[in-house]
C-alpha cells in the first residue's frame, strides 16, 4: 500500500507543481529570460521554484541548461542529474549530461557492468516513475472495466475475450508497479553527488592528516558510501574510493 500511495503521489506532483498562477508565471518568466539569453536571470527564476520545494523534470532540466550556458558546469550537471532521476529514460537529458561531462577535467574509465545487470538497469530505468504509475493505473482500470463487461455480457465469445484480456491488462499493470518499485529502490540505494570544489584531494581516512590518494575536480560525479561527521566516503565510476569533506560536494 505504501508503494502504491508513493506512485500515485508521483502522478499528482507534476500537476501540483504548476497549479498556482504565481508558480506558472515564474516558470514562464524563466523560460522567457532563457530565450533572451539572460541566463543569470533565468537561473534566479528557476532557482526560486527549486528552493520553493518543486520537483519537476522541466524545472531541473531548464535550470541545468541555464547553468550550462552560464559556464557553471558543476551546477549544470547537478540539475541534469536531478532531472535524470525523475525521468531516467529521457534521451535529451542523457545527451546533455554527456555534453556537460565533456567540459569536466576528470575523465574516468567506468568499471564495466555485468551484462545481465546492465540489461536489468536499462529495463527498469526505461520509463519515468510517473509514467509507470500512470500506466499501472490505466491498465488496471481497463482490466476492471473488461471484468465488468465479462460479468454482464451474454455472449460467450465476448465473455472469453474480455476475461482473458482483463487478466492480461491487470498483470501488465502489476508489472508496471513492480518495475516502478524496483526503480524507486534503485535510486534509494544509489546516493550520488557532484564535486563542487575546483580541486580537492581525496583522503584515505576521514581526517586531514590521513594519506592523500588522488585529486578530483569540479563536475565529477561520485557515489556516496558513508557519512562520518563532516566527511563523506565516496566511490568513483572506476572503482576508486576515498574520503572527501562534505562541503566539497553537493548531493543529487
Amino acid at each position: 500500500m505504501r508503494r502504491i500511495i508513493y506512485l500515485l503521489l508521483f502522478i499528482i506532483s507534476p500537476l501540483l507543481a504548476f497549479s498556482d498562477d504565481a508558480t506558472s508565471a515564474l516558470f514562464k518568466k524563466g523560460n522567457a529570460e532563457y530565450a533572451k539569453a539572460q541566463y543569470k536571470e533565468a537561473i534566479t527564476s528557476y532557482q526560486k521554484l527549486v528552493d520553493g520545494g518543486y520537483r519537476s523534470v522541466a524545472v531541473y532540466f531548464n535550470l541545468g541548461n541555464a547553468y550550462y550556458k552560464n559556464d557553471d558546469i558543476p551546477s549544470a550537471l547537478l540539475y541534469y542529474e536531478k532531472a535524470h532521476k525523475l525521468s531516467p529514460g529521457d534521451e535529451d537529458i542523457r545527451i546533455n549530461i554527456q555534453l556537460a561531462n565533456l567540459k569536466t577535467t576528470d575523465k574516468l574509465e567506468a568499471t564495466p557492468e555485468f551484462f545481465i545487470t546492465k540489461w536489468w538497469h536499462g529495463f527498469i530505468l526505461a520509463c519515468s516513475l510517473g509514467t509507470l504509475a500512470v500506466l499501472s493505473v490505466l491498465l488496471i482500470l481497463a482490466g476492471a472495466l473488461l471484468l465488468i463487461l465479462y460479468r454482464f455480457t451474454q455472449s460467450v465469445t465476448v465473455k472469453k475475450v474480455s476475461f482473458y484480456s482483463a487478466l492480461a491488462l491487470v498483470f501488465l499493470g502489476l508489472v508496471c508497479i513492480f518495475v516502478a518499485g524496483r526503480q524507486a529502490d534503485y535510486f534509494d540505494s544509489h546516493h550520488e553527488a557532484i564535486v563542487f570544489s575546483g580541486s580537492v584531494t581525496i583522503k584515505s581516512a576521514p581526517t586531514l592528516k590521513s594519506k592523500d590518494l588522488f585529486v578530483l575536480h569540479d563536475g565529477t560525479k561520485v557515489d556516496i558510501l558513508e557519512h562520518n561527521n563532516d566527511w563523506v566516503k565516496i566511490r568513483l565510476s572506476n572503482g576508486n574510493e576515498g574520503w572527501i569533506t562534505a562541503t566539497d560536494i553537493r548531493e543529487i
